[in-house]
């Protein structure tokens, strides 16, 4: 059976579906294709179940702060894991039956179940049907890595695919890679009350770059969570169990999170019938303006491209591949300015440019700790946040920072960013008291006095007449 289409998009999570988005706006002859289960990585196992296990432990650990505000029976609360495992299931459901009922069920028999394979750049084949397409949209996305030499532990091994759907968790365990899903699961199932220590080959923490917020978030998270950075991991078989060894160090554990990366799902794809060169990563060279693969009628757009792995960038490039896909002729579109955040607490965010990029160009840097005030009020452990300036007129070009609800200030400097205000354009704006936003302010008036360019006698305020 042969099937002739306009576009097909192959892989229904945030990025296909977005994709879908765009291109039913100009035509209804396409196809939307899927192997594997439905809901989005985000939905399923990525962004939500894991928030919605951050958010339990977060409530359970502000017991800590009940006595000292005057309200009795903390010593009395308990955590049951596994039954906060099955509320994150349950919440975890609606939101994949919500994608599933809005988004695919409506397609009818323009969706279709099965892993797809190129014949030749426009011509495909899922299980025994042909398509011949006149653009196609690969939107995969990726899966967690299992290294070859922790393979044979795969049943004592847990990864953010398996995690969830545990119906209890052991008291001892591991996690492996301490970037943003390890080191937001590490910590909140240290709130809940197992006993987790976590390691990593780096030496920094949740992405960060810069050498000072790593220092204070390794310092604060590792009150809750002990960290060994900085070593090579072994895991060894011990009677049962896993033994986890890093330098000196050395623990038995019941289980291990594994969190030290994740692949693009393309080997059914058979990528090399593109006719174009593949990197070592099996993936071809694309256009991040485009999505376009080379000169072909074929975009990729998503975690499958490995090219800035969240959500919202795979929203981002599911619509501009969506649009190029059934528009002439091909457009690049701006990208939005990076932004990360690791839901620990203190939140990590890289808002802009990191400081490993622009630590050479020797920018003006401003820097404040959230010792307020309002963080006492809110029993936060602390941070502190660091904002880089181009030196020589004080636009802001990126942050870095561990600090309480960062995930709003992020937010706040990115869109200054993307906007290119300079430091005294945000020092012009108003900081309410109290608010974590002092905090910022304090920053940013730090990194005024290291940047020339500003004329005002009152730095912040504009002189009117």
């Amino acid at each position: 059976m042969e099937r002739s289409v306009d576009v097909t998009i192959i892989g229904a999570g945030t990025a296909g579906l977005d994709a879908v988005s765009e291109v039913s706006k100009i035509t209804d002859n396409f196809v939307l294709i899927n192997g594997g289960a439905l809901g989005t990585t985000c939905a399923r196992v990525g962004c939500m179940p894991s928030k919605v296990l951050i958010q339990v432990a977060d409530d359970f650990h502000h017991r800590c702060a009940f006595t000292e505000e005057g309200i009795g029976g903390a010593d009395g609360l308990t955590a049951d894991v596994g039954g906060a495992l099955s509320y994150v299931r349950s919440l975890r459901d609606r939101f994949v039956d919500g994608v599933i009922e809005e988004l695919i069920l409506p397609l009818k028999d323009r969706f279709i179940e099965g892993y797809a394979e190129f014949i030749d750049p426009t011509l495909l084949k899922v299980e025994n049907m042909t398509i011949r397409t006149k653009k196609t949209i690969i939107a995969t996305g990726s899966r967690p890595v299992i290294p070859d030499k922790w393979k044979g532990f795969k049943d004592r091994i847990l990864t953010t695919d398996t995690i969830f759907e545990q119906t209890q968790l052991p008291r001892d365990m591991a996690v492996v890679g301490l970037g943003v899903i390890g080191l937001e699961l590490g910590q909140a199932l240290s709130r809940m009350g197992l006993n987790v220590s976590g390691f990593d080959l780096l030496e920094h923490i949740g992405g960060l770059k810069d050498p000072e917020v790593n220092r204070v978030a390794v310092e604060i998270i590792g009150k809750e969570l002990p960290m060994y950075l900085g070593r090579p991991v072994e895991i060894k078989d011990h009677e049962g169990r896993l033994r986890v060894i890093s330098g000196s160090q050395s623990f038995v554990v019941d289980k291990v999170l594994l969190s030290v990366g994740r692949v693009p799902n393309i080997e059914r794809l058979h990528l090399e019938r593109l006719g174009v060169e593949l990197g070592k990563n099996g993936l071809p060279q694309f256009d991040p303006l485009t999505m376009q693969v080379g000169n072909l009628p074929v975009f990729m757009a998503g975690d499958v491209n490995h090219y800035r792995p969240v959500l919202h960038e795979a929203s981002h490039e599911g619509l501009v591949a969506g649009y190029n896909a059934v528009h002439t002729p091909i457009i690049g579109f701006q990208r939005r300015t990076p932004l990360m955040i690791t839901f620990s607490d203190p939140n990590i965010c890289i808002a802009g440019a990191s400081w490993a990029s622009l630590e050479k160009t020797n920018p003006a840097v401003g820097t404040a700790r959230f010792s307020g005030g309002r963080v006492k009020i809110l029993h936060s452990p602390g941070g502190v946040v660091r904002v880089y300036a181009d030196a020589s007129g004080g636009r802001i070009l990126g942050a870095e920072m561990a600090a309480p609800r960062g995930e709003h200030l992020a937010h706040l400097l990115a869109w200054s960013i993307q906007q290119q205000l300079t430091v005294f354009d945000l020092l012009s704006t108003p900081y309410y008291h109290p608010v974590l936003e002092e905090t910022l302010e304090l920053a940013l008036s730090d990194l005024a006095d290291k940047v020339k360019g500003d004329s005002n006698p009152l730095r912040g305020l504009r002189v009117v007449h």
